[in-house]
């Protein structure tokens, strides 16, 4: 993992339609309307044995009758500078407009490989209407249709084989331990605790951070690379820029992990877009901690530990088994624990429980509570397994897996929390026919 592929282009040329074709899923909402994209959208795409992330930037356009040229300059120059390669979206029906012009210069001048691509192309007397996007001078004109597919073969065979292999990215055999979090929240102070040494330059702006730190970390007893991420520039007078732009930057750090310590800052709360950085971690299926760093300018009392989890832990339902420590990078308080809690989860996201004990423990609960029949007929759980993923994935084989639903399938993992620690890792259920 690691190629983040981003689609731009002006609004309504089609760009989710095509990115829930790449992602095979209606993940975005699709609508006629200009800027009705409002989902973060972000997914995984497989093609010629490549995995790639892809975003849809329009997702991050701010307003939805007038949206000016500067607002989508600003979004491509962000997915030029964070993203492996650009797929840029035009529109057959509507022709070369003046912003595809402005976007394809900006595009023009990248390093990073641009794959122009005609959509609506839906009839292919439309394909002679795609011939002038060659004045753009970016190349072939992939002309596809995002509604019933045409086409996009062709630009993702070609994309493909510009994008690095996934065993191309020699990785390290230590564990990888990421900070991410929103601007300002204290990430590289916590770096420069640990590490011990002023690696990093801490200062009140937000996105000081430029790129990514890796550092190794060798003493008592741990070892393991810690990763600073890549901090969010100074924060523009459009909020949703400042989103997008951090969302791109986690991404690529959260991939890279094993274990995401997701910093918030215990004066503003658990914000919206600390939930949503906790989404991609839970979407990638990466070790959690959450640090609730800068406790020390929090007035105690007695309860305040207790009543401030429980709002993080309501906000973070219904996977809540996530651990929480309450620090301050400031005054290293309880910093240590940092470590071993990382540590820990790391530890249990990499377990494997042997088939035989896992089905003592499992059906013993499934005796116990058997999944609801579905219209007279009785769903049977056979056995189960742990599959040899590199995250826990379990196995459970039934009669008739179609008509085991989510009620039943959180018991499960509950009861698979209670018997294991799984604390800090999002584990997966698959349900099988036994055959």
């Amino acid at each position: 993992m690691g190629n983040i592929v981003a689609i731009v282009g002006r609004p309504n040329v089609g760009k989710s339609t095509f990115f829930n074709r790449l992602i095979e899923r209606r993940e975005a909402i699709v609508d006629d309307t200009s800027g009705v994209t409002r989902d973060r959208l972000y997914g995984h795409c497989f093609w010629n044995g490549k995995t790639f992330s892809v975003v849809d930037t329009g997702g991050y356009i701010n307003n939805s009758d007038d949206v000016f040229e500067q607002e989508i300059a600003k979004q491509v120059m962000i997915a030029v500078e964070e993203a492996d390669a650009i797929m840029f979206l035009v529109d057959v029906q509507s022709g070369l407009t003046d912003l595809d012009i402005s976007v394809a210069e900006l595009l023009r001048r990248s390093k990073k490989p641009v794959f122009l691509i005609a959509n609506k192309v839906d009839v292919n007397s439309r394909i002679t209407d795609s011939y002038e996007f060659y004045n753009l001078g970016l190349g072939e004109v992939y002309c596809i249709s995002a509604v019933n597919g045409l086409g996009t073969g062709d630009v993702l065979d070609a994309l493909t084989e510009v994008l690095e292999n996934d065993e191309d990215r020699i990785e390290d055999a230590l564990p990888r331990v990421t900070i991410v979090g929103r601007p300002n929240v204290g990430k590289s102070s916590l770096t420069n605790v640990l590490i011990g040494e002023e690696r990093n330059i801490v200062t009140d702006i937000a996105g000081t951070t430029r790129d990514a730190i890796n550092t190794r970390y060798n003493k008592f007893g741990f070892d393991f690379m810690l990763v600073d991420t890549a901090g969010v520039r100074r924060k523009t007078k459009v909020s949703e820029d400042l989103e997008f732009y951090s969302v791109m930057r986690a991404i690529r750090a959260i991939e890279n992990a094993d274990v995401c310590l997701l910093m918030i800052d215990a004066t503003l709360g658990f914000e919206a877009q600390d939930q949503n950085i906790l989404n991609l971690i839970r979407k990638n299926k990466k070790g959690i901690v959450i640090l609730v760093n800068k406790w020390d300018l929090i007035e105690k009392t007695t309860n305040s530990v207790r009543d401030y989890k429980k709002v993080i832990m309501d906000k973070i339902a219904p996977f809540n088994d996530i651990p929480v420590l309450f620090i301050s990078a400031l005054t290293k308080q309880r910093v240590h624990n940092v470590i071993e809690t990382a540590m820990q989860v790391y530890q249990n996201r990499i377990q494997r429980i042997p088939t035989g004990k896992l089905n003592e423990v499992m059906l013993e609960a499934i005796e116990a509570y058997a999944p609801p029949a579905h219209k007279g007929k009785f769903v049977k759980i056979k056995y189960v397994t742990q599959l040899p993923t590199p995250t826990p994935v379990f196995a459970f084989f039934a009669n008739l897996p179609q008509y085991i639903k989510d009620p039943y399938k959180r018991y499960l993992e509950n009861k698979l929390r209670e018997a294991y620690d799984f604390t800090g890792v999002p584990i997966t259920l698959v349900f099988r026919d036994k055959g």
